[in-house]
């Protein structure tokens, strides 16, 4: 047997084998020990090989899910060896092999799946500075490729789609993009060639070339793409008919947002890497986990298409004007998550209530049809076409699964009754034939006059007649006696043996026949695959259109107008996170950027509420591009191609860069890639190096934009010398957030108010965080000495001027005359002179 699991685990080297043994999962060697520590489980010795005993550890295969999740959220991969020979007729060790692989990037199970994101496997491929890369969600069949052609393009897409798994060639060369990421897989070169690719995608979708897809000529993301497609069936040892298309993921109607953007903008994930107070956390309401999936696609990925957006905000207009959205959660609910119940289906690992949960949600769809059928706006009548009722599928399920259907096939008990009339007839001998027993009973006390003749069953002698002491010798001769008790005598008959051997072999018959029953089950519900992922598609985006009303309704959100004309207009603008999280009132901030006015140098106190300001105008852009309402009273907002931000910056030393060399980087990747179409927030440029430094860096890139690139740009600072800015530029304005002092007290106002501020209640904010009043105290004095000294020297200067203006100008007869050296010339020359001095009086 060892022999046997050493073949098997060559095959596998470089992840751990669960060796099925009876009813327990075993590990060996090395896999032994480092299972031992991930899953907290002993380490045990069993045998021994070269002398040495073999080191084992074990989990019952029953509880096996809970151990797989530990190991695939540390990033392991896990390779399942099943018993697939019969014990019984088995010569030698019963024959195994490994009938799935379950790793990060390709689990389906429902606890191995955090049930409200995504979780995508990739392969990154890259040729001459430009990138292939290709996305695959396993649990919903999607299957995207796209071509980054920078490094911070290819940045922004592994922040974009965070896979779980990442597959690169060996001589994969840009190695940064890997760092500081669990589950990447190197593989070797070969996979990503771009014929094999070619041939396995056509293989997958059954097609004589991929020109329908519109991917044929996108050869780098193709080479990825096929490496992807190779490893899922590697590791799924199945048909994957779920998966039935590729689609390009075109950056040209996308609103960018880089790496950096991304992660200040705090989307789905907060900076300290949690998901609480972020966009999606106030956004998300949704009835169902593939609604919120889909909703977490979009924020990550805001659409210019206007066309589209309109249909959605008016989609969301209907919904809650009509309060439709109240009526339709509760009945998504009721749906539930289909879409990843779909994969399993599709890949025939779906269990007995998955089968039920996904029945349940087909008999909802007629009450939704209901519901559906009052819709006006065309796009939510094609998204209700897509999920009307598939009566066919719902009665077939309601015919074959119980209404409790154990959690699994194993031991049978799964296919309703009435289902299949052979499953009937075993379950009926397996259950005891009470029926067949009674009948008998009568039969034989009638015909042979014994009254107390029994028919009984008992596990150690099985099926018997019994006759009382008493009338024992009423009994015919064909009766042959099995056993004595004290009051009885117990009887066999050839009819009654024959029923007994029939029952015996009923329930392993049943249980046989019903596993058989149960694969057929799959086979007639993939033809119905695709109509039923289409009705998971249109439900996912309703769910997410009608959370959006909700949203709307309950939050007080406006409706964003979509305008040609460049610019963003917001009137009583909030902040989506930070107003959901403050306890006293929001105070609600206009901002007014136009052809004539595209720069805003924001001045104000820390504290007092420049990033909020910058940030709402960032996400409440980003909102309008998703398709969603937005927190203020009114707004207007031309189109945007990007969202870029520059906001805080930590050291990333582990790539040996400091603070002030990631603000840097992420500058020099604004002034590089932002256009007159982007919307670019600059919060304190130029603060980790020196004063003069700092200074003449934010002034050089505020200038830069706004004459060279004419950005719409929000540039925070406070380096009050660059409010001089909009008195030497044409589209530049100051504007401030507001406080006030009360003796050493400050209140901050967080009112933007137009003009610069007047000074930046340093002392003020430090006595807030609880600096020692003496640390402050000293803090003025030094503040005061300083502003002394600054102003004497201003003074100094002036007075220099001063005298050098009493001075009278030197005259150029002057100048000329201090330029001749009299012992150099002769009379002649001298004479010249004299004319030219002459002439210039």
């Amino acid at each position: 047997m060892m022999q046997q699991y050493l073949r098997l685990k060559a095959e596998n080297p470089e992840i751990l084998l669960f060796y099925r043994m009876g009813d327990f999962y075993e590990l060996f060697y090395e896999d032994a020990k480092k299972a031992s520590v991930l899953m907290d489980i002993s380490l045990t010795k069993r045998g021994s090989s070269a002398g040495e005993p073999i080191p084992m550890a074990g989990i019952p295969y029953h509880s096996a899910e809970g151990y797989l999740a530990k190991l695939v959220q540390l990033g392991e991969s896990v390779a399942i060896c099943e018993q697939i020979g019969d014990p019984a007729t088995s010569k030698g060790p019963v024959d195994r092999k490994v009938v799935r692989i379950v790793t990060p990037g390709t689990v389906t199970d429902e606890a191995l799946l955090q049930e409200r994101h995504d979780n995508l496997i990739a392969a990154i491929y890259h040729f001459k500075g430009k990138f292939g890369y290709a996305t695959m969600d396993i649990s919903s069949g999607r299957f995207q490729l796209c071509e980054p052609t920078t490094f911070e393009a290819m940045q922004a897409e592994l922040q974009r789609t965070t896979p779980t798994e990442l597959l690169f060639p060996e001589d994969f060369d840009p190695i940064q993009l890997l760092e500081n990421r669990h589950g990447n897989r190197r593989r070797p070169v070969w996979e990503f060639e771009i014929e094999t690719a070619r041939q396995q995608l056509n293989k997958q979708f059954g097609t004589r070339d991929l020109v329908g897809f519109g991917v044929e000529e996108s050869e780098l993301g193709l080479c990825a793409a096929g490496c992807l497609i190779q490893y899922v069936k590697d590791t799924q040892r199945t048909a994957l008919p779920h998966i039935r298309a590729i689609t390009m993921d075109r950056q040209d109607n996308s609103v960018i947002l880089d790496a950096a953007t991304r992660r200040n903008l705090e989307i789905t994930q907060n900076l300290s890497g949690g998901f609480d107070n972020t966009l999606a956390e106030v956004l998300d309401k949704t009835a169902t986990a593939m609604g919120s999936r889909l909703l977490k696609r979009w924020l990550h990925q805001p659409m210019r298409t206007q066309q589209v957006l309109n249909q959605r905000l008016d989609a969301v207009d209907e919904l809650k004007t009509s309060s439709l959205f109240s009526e339709l959660a509760p009945l998504f609910k009721q749906i539930g998550d289909i879409e990843r119940i779909l994969a399993r289906l599709a890949l025939r690992s779906a269990r007995p209530r998955d089968m039920a949960r996904l029945r349940f949600a087909l008999q909802q769809l007629p009450e939704l049809k209901v519901i559906t059928s009052s819709f006006k706006q065309s796009h939510l009548q094609q998204l209700a076409a897509l999920a009307e009722p598939i009566d066919k599928v719902c009665s077939l399920l309601e015919k074959a699964i119980k209404d409790n259907p154990p959690v699994v096939i194993r031991d049978g008990g799964v296919l309703a009754d009435g289902y299949n009339t052979e499953l009937d007839e075993w379950r009926e001998l397996a259950d005891g034939a009470k029926h067949f027993l009674d009948q008998m009973e009568i039969d034989e006390r009638e015909r042979h006059g014994i009254d107390t003749l029994k028919v009984g069953y008992n596990n150690v002698h099985g099926f018997f007649i019994q006759v009382s002491r008493g009338q024992s010798h009423l009994v015919p001769a064909h009766y042959v006696r099995r056993q004595t008790l004290k009051n009885a005598e117990r009887y066999i008959i050839p009819e009654l043996k024959e029923h007994e051997d029939k029952v015996l072999h009923s329930k392993s018959k049943s249980l046989a026949l019903e596993k058989k029953l149960w694969e057929q089950l799959f086979d007639l519900l993939l033809p119905s695959l695709e109509q039923l992922q289409n009705i998971a598609t249109s439900i996912s985006e309703l769910d997410v259109l009608s959370n959006f009303a909700e949203r709307a309704d309950t939050l007080n959100y406006c409706r964003p107008i979509l305008t040609k004309q460049i610019g963003i207009s917001i009137q009583k603008g909030r902040h989506p996170v930070v107003e959901h999280v403050m306890s006293e009132p929001f105070i609600a901030n206009p901002i007014e950027l136009h052809a004539e006015r595209k720069m805003l140098i924001i001045t104000g106190p820390n504290m007092g509420g420049k990033s909020t300001y910058m940030r709402q105008t960032a996400l409440i852009a980003l909102l309008a591009h998703v398709g969603s309402y937005v927190p203020a009273e009114s707004v207007k907002i031309g189109p945007i191609d990007r969202i870029f931000t520059r906001i805080g910056a930590s050291d990333d030393l582990a790539s040996g860069r400091s603070t002030f060399m990631v603000e840097m980087t992420e500058t020099a990747n604004i002034l590089h890639n932002a256009t007159q179409n982007s919307l670019v927030l600059m919060d304190e440029i130029g603060r980790g190096t020196s004063t003069y430094d700092g200074l003449s860096l934010a002034w050089a890139s505020a200038e830069w934009l706004a004459t060279k690139v004419n950005a719409m740009t929000l540039f925070a600072t406070h380096y009050f010398e660059l409010t001089e800015l909009p008195s030497m530029l044409a589209g530049l304005a100051n504007v401030h957030l507001d406080a006030v002092e009360h003796g050493d007290e400050i209140a901050f106002m967080h009112a933007v108010q137009e003009g610069a501020a007047s000074k930046s209640y340093g002392l003020a904010v430090a006595a807030l965080a609880g600096v020692p009043k003496s640390v402050i105290k000293k803090a003025k004095q030094k503040l005061q000495q300083l502003e002394t000294k600054s102003a004497q020297a201003e003074t100094r200067e002036v007075k220099v001027e001063q005298q050098l203006t009493l001075l009278p100008e030197i005259s150029e007869v002057e100048e000329a005359l201090s330029a001749i050296n009299p012992d150099d010339l002769s009379p002649r020359q001298a004479l010249d002179e004299i004319y030219r001095l002459k002439r210039l009086l």
